[in-house]
């Protein structure tokens, strides 16, 4: 007898009924004014839809948890395309900074150059025609490769510090 009692149970709690359409309208409206429930109005929401007080606990507790879930993914959605931006501008920078290196090494190169050229030309004997001819050339050489897209050094303020030298 026992075991048809305990069969019964189970079996009751395996095929409970589930809410209707009426039932689960009037419970979310009632959500959406305040997922928290107060006493009284939980006996009032009970007794409307004919369900015990605990069960009506009971889905407004599953509904915050359903709430509080789908607020994470959201949540999670937008911190991982966040992510995904900033991983996309840091590699874009990454690119920038190496372009940046090299354009300062070949900056740095003919600087070298320069600097090498000019003390060699002042050790050489020879004409100041051709002193002067060299250093030139070795300016004009060195102000392009300062040159960034056409624009020299300094002149977004209109000043050109390279102008003087170079004629």
């Amino acid at each position: 007898m026992e075991y048809l009692q305990s069969h019964t149970r189970k079996h009751q709690l395996k095929h409970k009924k589930r809410l209707t359409e009426e039932q689960v309208r009037l419970l979310e409206t009632s959500f959406n004014l305040n997922n928290k429930l107060n006493p009284d109005r939980k006996s009032e929401l009970a007794q409307q839809l004919g369900l015990p007080s605990s069960r009506v606990a009971i889905w407004y507790q599953n509904r915050r948890a359903r709430n509080k879930n789908q607020s994470l993914e959201v949540d999670h959605k937008a911190l991982k395309l966040r992510l995904e931006n900033v991983t996309a501008d840091n590699a874009r920078l990454q690119e920038e900074v190496q372009r940046l290196k090299q354009e300062l090494n070949g900056v740095q190169e003919n600087f070298q150059t320069f600097n090498s050229s000019l003390s060699t030309s002042r050790d050489d004997v020879g004409s100041t025609n051709l002193l002067n001819g060299s250093k030139h050339r070795l300016e004009k050489e060195l102000y392009a490769s300062m040159v960034a897209d056409g624009v020299p050094f300094g002149s977004s303020d209109g000043y050109d510090f390279f102008a003087s030298s170079i004629s």
